[in-house]
């Protein structure tokens, strides 16, 4: 049987002018809310100006491009009845001194309790969740995955801009959450119960008041039979998604088919892969990057063609392997999202980025802000 998934994509309204958040999200999740086809999988986020679609769960890519881009062309229709502009996109060009944050009483409490950390945790992100058998598994699955950490946030670097600069970073998203008392990726675990005692020793201190704030790259899920990738930015394209879902899945079939891979690839310091994830959120797939086979550096192109031996097998098996060599090749043919976003402001400036983010949300070159 198919290994399942399922994607939760950060989706946030804009100012079509100045490319600042719209806090819009509301009404938008309320008239979604009311539609049939949408209300189950439309949630609140964070932000005011933010919206979720938890998607249904999928066993076939082509039912999750699908879906994804059924919302998309959905509450893009959306932001223009409101006269805005939907992204999907790590952070926003230009930001509020101070996010207006929706009006949840979670939510609330959060800005309550890490105070200044919220002026700039003004970002979006790709959630992929891939389910595992039983928690055992889903930890043999968190180690092994651990040590590819970096190249799936190169994979996934979209927000090139904050504050209206270039930061530089490929991710300024994976840099900014880094201040976060459980950002950043995870230890390794001797097993569930190991998993289980860790989490609960970190809630009640710097403002985790609840198992949903423990941030890790990738984690096991709460409430569902799941690992939760959580390292990438939001994407512009649902093709881009799609690459990050369908990589993500055959990673974990890897690591729990040959329980847990290369002991060596796994076995990796903390200190390093800190490093090398904030190398990666930098550089993205432009030159050098770690190479978990190794253990130096090494092109990024050939640690992501060394990923892809290991998992080829089960994107064979998922019937994935064809569409995942296309959307590759597109990636690196095109650049990741941050690329794309600098080539259309170096192109257009801000108006340049309109353009890119109007397009991409639901594959329309023709579409445009409000």
């Amino acid at each position: 049987m198919a290994t399942t998934f399922g994607i939760e994509e950060e989706f946030i309204f804009l100012d079509p002018v100045t490319l600042r958040p719209a806090d819009v999200a509301e009404q938008a999740f309320a008239q979604l809310a009311s539609e049939p086809a949408w209300a189950q999988y439309t949630h609140r986020e964070f932000l005011a100006s933010q919206v979720e679609h938890a998607s249904r769960v999928f066993t076939e890519l082509d039912d999750a491009e699908s879906a994804l881009g059924a919302f998309r062309r959905r509450i893009a229709d959306e932001a223009t009845r409101l006269g805005t502009l939907v992204a999907s996109t790590g952070t926003t060009p230009d930001a509020h001194a101070f996010p207006a944050v929706a009006h949840l009483e979670r939510y609330e409490r959060i800005v309550r309790d890490m105070a200044g950390l919220i002026a700039d945790h003004q970002f979006s992100g790709l959630h992929v969740h891939v389910g595992v058998p039983d928690r055992e598994a889903g930890v043999v699955a968190l180690n092994t995955v651990r040590p590819w950490l970096p190249l799936l946030t190169a994979m996934s670097g979209n927000s090139p801009f904050f504050r209206g600069f270039d930061t530089g970073y490929e991710s300024w998203r994976t840099i900014q959450l880094r201040r976060w008392p459980t950002a950043g990726s995870p230890p390794r675990f001797r097993d569930a119960n190991d998993y289980d005692r860790r989490i609960q020793a970190l809630l009640g201190m710097a403002g985790i008041s609840d198992v949903h704030l423990i941030m890790w790259n990738v984690r096991l899920s709460e409430q569902l039979p799941t690992i939760e990738f959580r390292m990438a930015d939001a994407q512009l394209t649902a093709e881009d998604t799609l690459l990050i879902a369908a990589v993500c899945r055959g990673l974990v079939e890897y690591a729990i088919d040959t329980a847990g891979g290369p002991p060596r690839e796994a076995d990796m310091p903390a200190e390093l892969l800190s490093a090398a994830v904030m190398h990666a959120a930098h550089t993205g797939l432009r030159g050098l990057m770690y190479d978990p086979a190794t253990r130096d550096l090494a092109d990024a192109r050939v640690v992501l063609e060394r990923l892809l031996e290991r998992i080829g097998p089960y994107l064979e098996r998922s019937g994935d392997a064809p569409r995942v060599a296309d959307l590759v090749a597109r990636l690196l043919q095109a650049g990741t999202g941050a690329i794309r976003q600098r080539a259309a402001f170096r192109r257009g400036g801000t108006e340049g980025l309109e353009r890119l983010f109007a397009a991409t949300i639901c594959n329309d070159p023709d579409r445009r802000a409000a």
